[in-house]
């Protein structure tokens, strides 16, 4: 998928200025096509380049940064989550009580990727948990996961007739999703499409 350059951010005054406007369509965009939510704790928020522009237009207008210098860091943090070939990014989100944060959090501080899970029919592909080392697991609530889809992944991610969800079995926390809707399967379709096509 095509990095984010300095050409496709706008001006700082220009963003802030249409930032409810962005943001409502974000929010819309993310949950029809980009939210998956497995149980009542957890859920995967699927990056591409429509959900991390947004992302990096806001961190640069929280922090005033409009230098080139400055800025490109940041688009080489971002670029970094942008799904690959063969390849799905998410950041999955625990939601917890902020008041309880040390006590809730315990029971995830040894997740691994084989404890969340995409089920295709009667395949369970883990997820790689980019975040698993101890100082990643202790910062909190946010980790970022990948999906690797070979091809007949793919093919049974395509196929509509059969059922797609994810699954979360660690500890005591056992759910899954709703099955993706045909929206949300696509949209992930359509990343490893673009992937391939800007690898080639």
């Amino acid at each position: 998928m095509n990095a984010l350059t300095l050409d496709d951010l706008m001006p700082l005054e220009e963003f802030a200025g249409r930032r409810r406007e962005f943001f409502k369509a974000h929010a819309r965009y993310l949950d029809r096509y980009r939210r998956v939510r497995i149980g009542p704790q957890a859920t995967l928020l699927f990056t591409n380049r429509q959900t991390l522009w947004f992302q990096v237009q806001d961190v640069l207008r929280i922090a005033r940064l409009s230098e080139p210098a400055r800025v490109q860091p940041e688009l080489d943090l971002y670029n970094s989550l942008l799904p690959g070939r063969e390849r799905l990014q998410a950041a999955l989100l625990l939601n917890l009580d902020e008041t309880r944060l040390t006590e809730e959090l315990a029971p995830w501080r040894d997740l691994r990727g084989g404890d969340l899970r995409l089920r295709l029919g009667t395949a369970h592909l883990p997820a790689n948990l980019l975040t698993c080392r101890p100082e990643d697991q202790c910062i909190g609530a946010s980790h970022w996961v990948q999906f690797v889809l070979d091809a007949a992944a793919r093919r049974a991610l395509a196929d509509f007739r059969y059922p797609a969800d994810f699954v979360v079995t660690h500890g005591d926390y056992r759910h899954e999703s709703a099955p993706l809707s045909d929206e949300v399967r696509q949209s992930l379709l359509d990343d490893l499409e673009l992937s391939d096509r800007d690898s080639a």
